[in-house]
C-alpha cells in the first residue's frame, strides 16, 4: 500500500554522501522524497509517521514526499529491482540483518552520526548493525530481543512460584524441580534447540567470547576456538542435553510448539513467539494467562546477551536528495519521536530513553536484555557462512559426540574460508 503525499516520484541518481546540509533556504528546495517503510508502523504507530511527515511539510513546503509501505516477506526483492532498474527510493527501512548486503553493494550513502538525536547513546550493538570501516551507513531505528518465554502454572506448581528467576543458579534449581516433579519423561523444563546457534552465541558473548574477530591485519577470522567461546559454548551444550527432552537436532523454528503442545515449561526466543504458544490454530489458547515473558538470565549474573533485533533507516547512495532524505530520518528517529516509540513499548534506539523501560511489567524482559546485545560480524563472507550452516552443524557435530575443542576448531577453519570473500 502506498500513502501519496503528493505526485511525483524520487529519481535515481545523485549525489552519493547523505552528510551534506539542506538548502539554507528549506522553503525553496524542491523536488520529491520517496520513503519505504514496513507495514508494521502503518499498523502500530501511524500517527508517529502522520506527525513527521507534517513535520517534513512544513519545513519544505515545495517537496514531495511519497510514503510507501512494504512487507517483510518481498521488500528484499522490491529494493533488489528498483536498484537494479535505478528506481530506488530516497529512504528505506531495512531489518538490521540486510543492512550489510547493503553496504557492500554501495547501494547506501553514509551519514553523519553527530547530526542525529541521542547518538552519543544509541544501543551499541544496533549501532554497530549501520558501522561499516568506520563509517555509519544507517540510522537505529528501534530494537528487538529475545527473552524467556515460560509457563507461569508449571514454575508455580513446581516450585511455589509462578515468576520466572532472576538469577541462573534460581533457574537451574527451579528447572530442576520441574523435572523432578513432571512424570513425563519427554516433558522440557527448558526447551533450547540443539543447533539454536543465535542462542549459543548468546552465551558466548556472556563469557566474554565471540564469533569471530576483525584482526590487525585487516581481515575477519574465527574465535569459536578461543577459551571464553569455548565456555560458552560448552554451557549451552550442558543446557540443551539437561534439559531439552526432545530431538535435539531439530532447530528452534517452531519452538513455540512444544510449549502449545504441553511438552515444555520454558523457552528462550523472540517475544511475539509467546502470542503462537496460545493462538487459536498455532496452539493452545487455555495457555493464554498462563504464558510470560521474563529477562532470560546469564551465567554471569547478569541478563543473558541477545542478538539485537529491529530496524535501521537508510539514504540511498544514488537519490538525488540526500541531504533532504537525511532530515526525514533525522526527524522520524528524534528523541521524540523515540518517545512515541517508547510510549507504545517499542525499544527506542538509545540507552537513555530505553531505561523506564526495564522497570516497566510490558518491556521490562526485552529491555533489560538489550543493553549488552551481540549481532552477527559485519564482515563481506558472513552472509556465506550463515548459507553453509556452520554454526548450527557444529553444535549438532558437538551433541552426537564431536569434542567441543575439535569442533570450534573445525568451525574456526570454515569459517576463516569464507568470511572475508563478498557474498
Amino acid at each position: 500500500m502506498a500513502l501519496a503525499i503528493g505526485l511525483t516520484a524520487c529519481s535515481s541518481s545523485g549525489s552519493t554522501s547523505a552528510d551534506k546540509s539542506p538548502a539554507s533556504d528549506p522553503k525553496a528546495a524542491g523536488g520529491s522524497v520517496t520513503v519505504w517503510l514496513m507495514d508494521d508502523a502503518q499498523k502500530n504507530w501511524p500517527d508517529l509517521v502522520q506527525r513527521v511527515n507534517d513535520e517534513f511539510a512544513a519545513k519544505y513546503p515545495k517537496v514531495t514526499l511519497r510514503l510507501v509501505y512494504q512487507g517483510w516477506a518481498d521488500k528484499v526483492t522490491k529494493l533488489d529491482k528498483a536498484l537494479a532498474d535505478g528506481n530506488a527510493p530516497d529512504v528505506v527501512e531495512l531489518g538490521n540483518t540486510e543492512t550489510m548486503k547493503y553496504v557492500l553493494s554501495g547501494a547506501l550513502a553514509p551519514v553523519d552520526r553527530s547530526s542525529f538525536d541521542n547518538s552519543d547513546a544509541w544501543i551499541k550493538a544496533l549501532a554497530n548493525t549501520c558501522t561499516y570501516q568506520d563509517k555509519l551507513w544507517c540510522v537505529p531505528y528501534y530494537a528487538g530481543a529475545r527473552v524467556a518465554i515460560y509457563n507461569s502454572a508449571a514454575f508455580q506448581q513446581a516450585t511455589g512460584s509462578g515468576e520466572f528467576p532472576k538469577t541462573e543458579t534460581d533457574l537451574l534449581a527451579a528447572l530442576d524441580r520441574i523435572a523432578d516433579k513432571n512424570k513425563d519423561k519427554s516433558f522440557s523444563p527448558l526447551y533450547m534447540p540443539g543447533p539454536y546457534w543465535y542462542a549459543a552465541a548468546s552465551y558466548v558473548a556472556a563469557y566474554g567470547g565471540s564469533i569471530a574477530k576483525f584482526d590487525s591485519s585487516g581481515n575477519w577470522h574465527g574465535t569459536l576456538h578461543d577459551a571464553k567461546s569455548q565456555q560458552g559454548i560448552s554451557h549451552f551444550v550442558d543446557l540443551v542435553r539437561k534439559y531439552n527432552k526432545g530431538d535435539l537436532t531439530v532447530n528452534e523454528q517452531n519452538q513455540y510448539e512444544a510449549m502449545a503442545r504441553g511438552r515444555a515449561a520454558s523457552f528462550y526466543g523472540n517475544g511475539y513467539e509467546a502470542a503462537s504458544v496460545a493462538a487459536p490454530g498455532t496452539g493452545d489458547p487455555s495457555l493464554k494467562d498462563a504464558v510470560k515473558l521474563a529477562t532470560m538470565p546469564g551465567p554471569d549474573g547478569k541478563p543473558l546477551p541477545t542478538f539485537i533485533g529491529g530496524s535501521d533507516l537508510a539514504v540511498t547512495a544514488k537519490s538525488q536528495q540526500t541531504a533532504l532524505a537525511a532530515d526525514w530520518v533525522r526527524m522520524f528517529t528524534s528523541g521524540k519521536s523515540q518517545q512515541a516509540l517508547a510510549d507504545k513499548d517499542i525499544l527506542p534506539n538509545n540507552l537513555t530513553q530505553l531505561a523506564p523501560l526495564k522497570t516497566k511489567p510490558s518491556t521490562a524482559a526485552a529491555a533489560n536484555a538489550v543493553p549488552d546485545a551481540w549481532f552477527t560480524p559485519l564482515a563481506p563472507g558472513w552472509g556465506a557462512v550463515e548459507k553453509q550452516k556452520i554454526l548450527p552443524d557444529m553444535l549438532t557435530a558437538i551433541l552426537k559426540g564431536k569434542s567441543v575443542d575439535q569442533a570450534t576448531k573445525e568451525a574456526d577453519a570454515a569459517i576463516d574460508q569464507l568470511i572475508n570473500k563478498q557474498s
